[in-house]
């Protein structure tokens, strides 16, 4: 025997079971996540209130005078974000790039401090140390600069390439100053006063050198 199909009709609540499934839907923790937090409202409103401020019809005798009050709006709000967020890039960039490691040197010392460290070893004649921390300071010094980003792990050989990106015109140097690390770091040769004002005075030359626009 076969049935036949009788159509269903859709079920239609009535108004206070309706009120119940939308009660019950928006109980969903879903929903409360997706609310605004008290921050979210405080920016909104300062938001609002900035743009009415600026929205506000002025007398024409206002003009400069209302130049000067946004102008210092501004600036506050500079100076606020300045003091809650500080300086994001430059700061953190100086942090991560002191700690990071340096061709085998996990101190963490600025440029300045291996080129006082490379300048103690020459004083005393240790070439080795005053070789590798002279490079290192070389190295440093570009990374601080925003130049060439000296990553923990990189080796001497790709920073002297990506050096050379940006200072095509010292790539010989460069690259010879990398096998100067490598041959007192790794190959245990002994470094000399030679290697080492060698060192010192391509660090003072890309000291002194800005790098084109648009090099590398």
């Amino acid at each position: 025997m076969i049935r036949a199909l009788v159509p269903v009709a859709p079920l239609v609540p009535d108004g206070d079971e309706a009120r119940r499934w939308a009660e019950r839907e928006l109980a969903n923790p879903v929903y409360e996540a997706a609310q605004p937090t008290p921050i979210d409202r405080i920016a909104q409103a300062v938001g609002d209130a900035v743009v009415r401020f600026f929205q506000q019809p002025l007398p024409g005798t206002w003009g400069p005078a209302f130049a000067v009050i946004a102008t210092i709006v501004v600036l506050a709000i500079v100076l606020v974000a300045f003091l809650v967020w500080g300086r994001p890039r430059a700061t953190a960039r100086s942090r991560a790039s002191a700690s990071a490691d340096l061709f085998g040197d996990a101190a963490g010392r600025s440029a300045d401090e291996l080129r006082a460290d490379a300048a103690r070893h020459s004083a005393a004649g240790e070439w080795v140390e005053a070789v590798a921390a002279g490079v290192r300071a070389l190295a440093r010094g570009l990374d601080e600069r925003g130049i060439v980003q000296t990553s923990p792990g990189a080796t001497v050989q790709a920073f002297a390439r990506a050096a050379a990106d940006r200072f095509p015109a010292e790539s010989a140097a460069l690259a010879r100053c990398a096998t100067d690390f490598d041959d007192v770091r790794y190959l245990r040769r002994p470094g000399t006063r030679e290697t080492y004002e060698r060192v010192r005075a391509l660090d003072e030359r890309l000291v002194r050198t800005r790098v084109l626009a648009g090099a590398g």
